[in-house]
């Protein structure tokens, strides 16, 4: 009978410890999806001209070009 006393003031406190980090959760702001998301494209648009990966790299900045070697036969 003692035992299963302990289980069971062990279950409500495990409980009551997970309904208080919901409630916690719970009354957390947020930011509305839409919001954030016409944020990311309004910046994307704002930047699209320093971004390599749509303008491209010139060569002469390319770290990652392969030099030219001079080969004698």
């Amino acid at each position: 009978m003692m035992s299963a006393k302990v289980c069971s003031s062990s279950n409500v406190v495990q409980a009551q410890k997970i309904v208080d980090q919901l409630r916690m959760e719970a009354g957390v702001d947020r930011i509305k999806i839409s919001l954030t998301a016409a944020e990311l494209v309004q910046y994307c648009q704002d930047h699209k001209r320093g971004d390599p990966l749509l303008t491209g790299i010139t060569a002469s900045s390319n770290p990652f070009k392969e030099k030219k070697t001079c080969v004698l036969l």
